[in-house]
């Protein structure tokens, strides 16, 4: 799978961990948005040492921000809510 596909914040993760840890296990992969930045990846435990690409060498890691809260808040104070 690839990786841009299944791109995930880490609201999402929280909700929905069962079916992320049920699907890597599957083999799917996963990249994590924190504060509207890649943060880290989620891969199968198999695959996760042939991983060589470190995170900050990945295009997706510095790439800006997309979208806007449809609150006006930004990611920062949803972040702060969610996470204390």
């Amino acid at each position: 799978m690839n990786l841009m596909k299944n791109i995930i914040n880490a609201k999402e993760l929280r909700a929905s961990l069962p079916e992320i840890v049920r699907k890597a296990r599957q083999g799917a992969k996963f990249t994590v948005i924190y504060r509207s930045r890649p943060a880290f990846r989620i891969v199968p435990v198999e695959e996760a040492e042939n991983l060589k690409l470190p995170l900050s060498s990945d295009g997706l890691y510095h790439a800006p921000a997309v979208g806007r809260s449809r609150d006006g808040v930004s990611a920062k104070d949803h972040d702060k809510v969610l996470y204390g």
